[in-house]
């Protein structure tokens, strides 16, 4: 049985020699952006390290309670860390007792295994904290880490494992895979493709949830609104997000979808040949790229990437979306 990895198979293969020649590193690193598949392909391996029926060497059968269990995180030899939510800090008192944890023989598996989710939220206390046990990690134990890029981690933590660099599909393969594999329409597999501009998990969790398309669809109708109106009406908008915990808490979510319009604004006011993430909307995006220059457009699109990474360190919200909104254009 296949790991049934879409996008990563070349990925699923090696570790699947991996364990078939007895050749498990003691620490992985498995990196991409946020929805390609980084946890999936964690837990497939997970699950073939551990699995009690495996049909062949370094595969799992995904049914037996080992698999099962895992597949939900509830495995007593599984042991998750993450962030209290997306955007968070992971701190070092998680990984304390995470090491207390690792310092145990497993219950029942070959492996005792930790599964550090978004590691690259863990602040510099708790990435150090955590050098110790891959420098020398205890016998019967793999560490499995996710992370938007390398980069953001130390460069020792990334020195010590083994690091797997995972791709988006093309978007023309993901919407006939969501046709095909998940029941799409074309139409609604051509969004959700380009939307998640090719990233499996992104897509499948609007399938799952289909409010999170209908919230992007409300805050892309939002900022053409903000584009017409003034600067005080502008801030006032940015009180009611920040005053509202809700809102607050879609602040990351809402810079994101931001930036993917202002990013298609770009690429059609360059003349680039690239797909647009919000397809659905391309008339009005090449409307906007008319009455807009590139470098304000690009300006834009930078603004945003820094505003992200400043929620991260718990700046003002309210203050921070009055600087996103006070440099946009004013277009009616």
């Amino acid at each position: 049985m296949e790991w049934d990895i879409l996008g990563h198979e070349w990925a699923a293969h090696l570790l699947a020699q991996h364990i078939a020649h007895q050749q498990v590193r003691h620490a992985y690193l498995f990196t991409g952006p946020p929805g390609v598949g980084r946890r999936s392909l964690a837990l497939r391996f997970a699950q073939a390290l551990n699995c009690t029926q495996p049909p062949a060497p370094g595969q799992a059968c995904r049914s037996c309670p080992a698999c099962k269990q895992i597949a939900q995180q509830q495995y007593p030899d599984l042991t998750v860390v993450q962030s209290e939510a997306e955007g968070a800090t992971l701190k070092v008192e998680q990984i304390r007792e995470l090491q207390h944890t690792l310092a145990l023989s497993p219950y029942q598996a070959r492996y005792r295994i930790a599964l550090l989710l978004r590691f690259q939220e863990a602040n510099a206390n708790a990435q150090n904290a955590l050098l110790k046990t891959l420098e020398e990690a205890p016998e019967k134990v793999i560490l499995l880490l996710t992370a938007d890029a390398a980069e953001n981690l130390l460069p020792t933590i990334s020195s010590r494992c083994e690091g797997l660099r995972l791709r988006p599909l093309g978007v023309a393969n993901l919407a006939a895979a969501l046709q095909t594999r998940w029941g799409q329409s074309p139409p609604a597999a051509q969004r959700l493709a380009h939307l998640a501009s090719g990233r499996v998990g992104f897509a499948l969790r609007r399938i799952d949830d289909p409010v999170l398309l209908e919230r992007h669809s409300v805050w892309l109708d939002e900022l053409h609104e903000l584009l017409a109106a003034p600067i005080r009406q502008r801030f006032a908008y940015a009180e009611r997000v920040s005053r509202s915990k809700e809102r607050a808490a879609q602040l990351p979510e809402l810079f994101q979808a931001w930036q993917t319009y202002w990013r298609d604004v770009m690429l059609v006011a360059s003349g680039a040949n690239a797909p647009l993430t919000n397809l659905e909307r391309e008339e009005e995006i090449r409307r906007l790229a008319g009455r807009v220059t590139l470098e304000e457009a690009r300006q834009r699109t930078a603004d945003l990437e820094r505003a992200l990474g400043r929620l991260n360190a718990n700046v003002n919200a309210r203050l921070l979306t009055e600087v996103v909104l006070l440099d946009w254009p004013s277009v009616n």
